[in-house]
């Protein structure tokens, strides 16, 4: 699939190499939710959204859970089935814990979230970041016209942030 305004985004990404263990959340991890989000919230990486919200959008989220119960990371994808592009996905919310960044974490949970886009039939996946966005171009995003996005997510970004909007096409068969 080409993505208009960028070159064909469909490089298939490796599985992540760590053994990780992704679920999808639930409510009764709004505060877990909330409470591994808040540094990146405080540090202005991520959103600052009340755990009231995490309860309401559980069902967009995935998560990896460490033994002790803690939550190691998380990573929401919400649905727009009336993108410019056609049926489109967005990302946002992906934050991992310190102590568990550089394990696969992060791979884990945007992999598991590209194969979901793949089931639901989603023809590409936007991301907006502050940062340099490696793990995202990894795995085969990349800088895009907000225009394409769905108009909902784009028109709530804020221009203040500096955030870099990403995409990536949803090819079949990620496997």
């Amino acid at each position: 699939m080409t993505l208009t305004g960028t070159e064909a985004v469909t490089t298939r990404p490796a599985a992540p190499v760590a053994a990780v263990f992704v679920r999808r959340a639930c409510a009764q991890d709004a505060a877990a939710l909330h409470t591994l989000s808040a540094p990146f919230a405080r540090s202005g990486a991520l959103r600052e959204r009340p755990p009231e919200l995490y309860a309401a959008d559980a069902d967009d989220f995935l998560v990896v859970e460490l033994s002790d119960g803690a939550l190691a990371g998380c990573l929401a994808l919400r649905d727009h089935p009336r993108a410019p592009l056609g049926p489109s996905g967005v990302l946002y919310n992906f934050c991992v814990a310190g102590h568990s960044q550089g394990r696969g974490v992060g791979s884990a949970l945007l992999w598991s979230a590209l194969r979901t886009a793949e089931t639901r039939a989603l023809r590409a996946v936007f991301t907006a970041t502050g940062g340099g966005g490696g793990l995202f171009l990894k795995y085969g995003f990349a800088p895009f016209p907000a225009r394409f996005a769905p108009p909902v997510w784009a028109n709530a970004l804020d221009p203040r942030r500096g955030s870099r909007v990403l995409a990536r096409a949803v090819p079949p068969g990620l496997d």
